[in-house]
């Protein structure tokens, strides 16, 4: 099984039944909470969703809860009063050999036509944003928003004139790296340790392009170092689409408080993650990795292979595998213990939401969308204003979506060139 995979796994293997001491919310808060969330823009920066898009049996108007592979559809959007978000094009990382770079290349090209089909298929559900006012307007018309990412940029190895293509087609928010290093930067979490010491000159150089299109530059996932460049180089702000706080759980993945401060300063935005690895300590063993690899040749698919039936299949065999070699379980608790960290580090203007749904995100006692009120029950327990709540929901994000088309249409201008939006 890819690393990916795997790493979802592990994942999936903490959503596991609720402890005696998690937090609770009542039914009216919870919906005084959705009710807010319904009048407010209510926006995930990062959707893994597409990776279903191609799965036999998946189908985004229809519910499929109870599921290890899915936690994003139509019918949870509505009852978790989620807008929609950014929905990733999501490539695994390959050997880095020529032909990988020209299989990553092809598969971040499909994974594109298959969200622009889904669009295409569902037009009074679902549309296409493109600027950061147009997802106030889609939700006016009754339907859900999807903007298009891009997680580990090494679809574009092979030919990095293709991002002015991906832009064109929708592209709005550029992470460079993924699990491992590629050709554009060194990854947080690369066994081998730094390659570039930060992005390497073709990252300098995609970086420099995409800031001139206007799409968003996202860390998540990146070195330490890449952060430091981007503080660095970059004219206008940028964001960290699904990470956490290092100050409560020291994973590479995460952000420490210096940093977190210097996010801030430069007017870029945290959207905390839900991915248990990054939260706490999960104490897996071998022997638990070994189980999981049993079940998967069990079940008899790849994870990338897996249709939806499967999914419910690996769903009940990870249940009973929380029976005899248990992990311990990510929760709310840790989750609030990450935001309430960084919320009082930088403030509730730098702070959002990323939860990476349908790619490993979720903890046991919010398996899915349905569930997001719980999370804006606890911002307006612990005293946020609908203004903050906003913010922190969407509004940050695309305050930093308009700086950076803001700062590309005046290149434009000054240039006087007339480059697509």
């Amino acid at each position: 099984m890819r690393l990916r995979g795997l790493s979802l796994l592990v994942s999936l293997a903490l959503l596991a039944p609720l402890s005696a001491h998690a937090i609770e919310f009542s039914a009216a808060e919870l919906a005084k909470a959705k009710a807010l969330q319904q009048r407010l823009l209510t926006l995930d920066s990062h959707l893994d969703t597409p990776a279903n898009f191609h799965r036999e049996g998946f189908d985004l108007r229809q519910r499929h809860d109870h599921n290890a592979l899915s936690q994003v559809d139509l019918p949870r959007m509505q009852e978790g009063a989620l807008d929609g978000g950014f929905f990733a094009i999501y490539t695994d990382q390959g050997d880095r050999s020529p032909a990988a770079h020209l299989h990553d290349r092809d598969a971040g090209l499909q994974r594109l036509l298959e969200i622009r089909e889904m669009l295409a298929a569902h037009p009074d559900q679902f549309a296409l944003a493109l600027t950061a006012t147009d997802a106030a307007k889609i939700k006016a018309a009754g339907k859900r928003v999807v903007y298009i990412s891009m997680e580990n940029a090494s679809p574009l190895v092979a030919d990095p004139s293709l991002l002015s293509f991906y832009h064109q087609a929708g592209l709005r928010l550029l992470s460079t790296v993924h699990f491992a290093n590629n050709e554009f930067a060194d990854s947080a979490t690369d066994p081998k340790g730094a390659e570039w010491k930060g992005l390497s000159p073709a990252g300098k150089a995609l970086v420099d392009e995409a800031v001139k299109l206007g799409i968003v530059i996202d860390q998540s996932h990146a070195s330490d170092a890449v952060f430091d460049d981007l503080i660095q180089r970059l004219p206008v702000p940028f964001v960290l689409s699904h990470s956490s706080a290092k100050a409560i759980y020291n994973h590479p993945r995460n952000l420490d408080d210096t940093r977190l401060k210097q996010l801030a300063k430069a007017g870029g935005v945290i959207q905390v993650n839900a991915y248990g690895g990054y939260l706490i300590d999960t104490g897996k063993s071998d022997a638990r990795k070994q189980a999981e690899d049993a079940l998967m040749k069990q079940i008899g698919a790849g994870y990338d292979q897996l249709t939806i039936a499967q999914g419910v299949q690996l769903k009940e065999g990870l249940a009973k595998l929380d029976q005899t070699q248990p992990l311990r379980q990510a929760t709310l608790d840790d989750f609030f213990a990450h935001l309430e960290h960084i919320l009082s580090v930088v403030g509730p203007e730098h702070v959002g939401i990323g939860l990476d749904w349908d790619g490993g995100g979720g903890l046991s006692d919010l398996q899915d969308v349905s569930q997001l009120p719980k999370i804006t029950a606890w911002l307006l327990r612990k005293g946020y204003s609908e203004q903050q709540i906003a913010g922190i929901w969407g509004g940050n994000l695309l305050r930093v979506m308009q700086q950076a088309q803001d700062y590309a249409e005046g290149r434009r201008t000054t240039n006087g060139r007339a480059l697509p939006r």
